[in-house]
C-alpha cells in the first residue's frame, strides 16, 4: 500500500494540470468533506454513489479517496453490502480529543452515582455545531440495559439529550437551527413538525428536563437535563436511558434525579443557569435551589 493515502490518492483524480501543491490541498479538502459527510449523514453506512451525489464529486474521485482513507483506518469497507462507514481511527482520534475536555472528568463521578442510584445507563453529551455527541456513559450491572455509541452525532431535535440542548440555546441560535436545518426523522417517534417542536421546547424549558420515548432509538426511553457553563448556555447534557418497556413508569423519579445531577455538575464547573426559552424559567429556579441545598 502506498504512503500517499491523502494527498497522493487525490492527485491521481485531479482533473486539471494545476501544480502538485494545489492538487494536494484540494485532495485534503475532498477527503475531509467525505469524512464529515459520513459522520453527519444520519445513517451508519453509505455507498459510493450516495457520497458522490451528496458532495457533487465523481464516483472515481470518491472511490480513490475512500481507498486512501481505508489504508489509514479512517474508513471501514463492508464487503457484504459494498458500503462504507467511519473507521476505528476516527474513534481513536476523537477519544484522544475528548480526554482533554475537563467536563468528562468532572462529570464521571456524577454519572457513576446516577447510574448506581437508578440502575440505568447514564450518559454525557456535548455539542458539535448543529449536532450533539455522546462523550461518556456509565452502564449498570444488569442483563438488560441500554448502551450508546460514544462519538456518535445526532441532530439537535431528535431525542431527549438533543432537545435538552436545543431548548436552552440562545433564542436567536435556536431559531437559526429551526429555520435552516432539515427535520430528519430518525424513528417513527421523532418530532419533525416545527410548530410541534417549538411547543415541546417551550415545555422543556418550563419543566427543566426533556423526555424521549423512542425518538432517537425506537427501543429506548430517556430523560435529560442540561449542564450550564459560565456563560449560562448549555455546556453539556446528562441523560438517563433505559429500555422503553420499563422506562415509562419511572419518568417522574428519573427526572428529579437527572435534574439534581445536572445542577450538581453545573455548580462544580462554575456554571450559571440561563438561556431558557422565554427567559428565566422553572429550570433556573430548580437548578439554583438544588445547587444551594448541596
Amino acid at each position: 500500500m502506498s504512503t500517499v493515502s491523502v494527498g497522493g490518492g487525490v492527485n491521481e483524480g485531479a482533473d486539471s494540470a494545476e501544480p502538485v501543491k494545489g492538487q494536494t490541498v484540494t485532495g485534503v479538502d475532498r477527503v475531509l468533506d467525505i469524512l464529515i459527510y459520513l459522520g453527519e449523514a444520519g445513517r451508519p453506512t453509505l455507498g459510493v454513489t450516495e457520497i458522490a451525489d451528496g458532495l457533487g464529486l465523481s464516483k472515481a474521485v470518491v472511490h480513490r479517496s475512500l481507498t486512501s482513507c481505508r489504508a489509514k483506518g479512517f474508513i471501514t469497507f463492508h464487503p457484504s453490502t459494498r458500503r462504507y462507514s467511519l473507521g476505528p481511527r476516527i474513534v481513536s482520534l476523537a477519544l484522544g480529543y475528548l480526554d482533554r475536555i475537563d467536563i468528562r472528568a468532572e462529570a464521571r463521578p456524577v454519572l457513576t452515582e446516577l447510574s448506581r442510584a437508578t440502575q440505568e445507563t447514564t450518559t454525557l453529551s456535548t455539542r458539535s455545531g448543529w449536532h450533539r455527541v455522546y462523550v461518556d456513559q456509565v452502564t449498570p450491572d444488569r442483563d438488560v440495559k441500554m448502551m450508546v455509541q460514544l462519538g456518535a452525532a445526532f441532530p439537535l431535535h431528535a431525542g431527549a439529550s438533543s432537545k435538552a440542548f436545543l431548548a436552552f440555546l440562545d433564542p436567536a441560535e435556536r431559531e437559526q437551527y429551526l429555520a435552516s436545518q432539515p427535520m430528519s426523522k430518525l424513528t417513527g417517534n421523532t418530532i419533525t413538525q416545527r410548530p410541534t417542536l417549538r411547543e415541546e421546547l417551550a415545555h422543556i424549558a418550563e419543566v427543566g428536563y426533556a423526555i424521549s420515548y423512542g425518538e432517537r432509538d425506537p427501543s429506548a426511553g430517556s430523560v435529560a437535563a442540561p449542564v450550564f457553563g459560565p456563560t449560562g448556555t448549555p455546556l453539556a447534557v446528562i441523560s438517563i436511558a433505559g429500555p422503553l418497556e420499563r422506562f415509562r413508569g419511572e419518568v417522574d423519579r428519573l427526572a428529579d434525579l437527572v435534574q439534581q445531577a445536572a445542577a450538581d455538575l453545573t455548580a462544580q464547573v462554575g456554571g450559571q443557569v440561563g438561556g431558557q426559552v422565554g427567559g428565566q424559567g422553572a429550570q433556573a429556579g430548580a437548578q439554583a435551589d438544588r445547587a444551594r441545598s448541596r
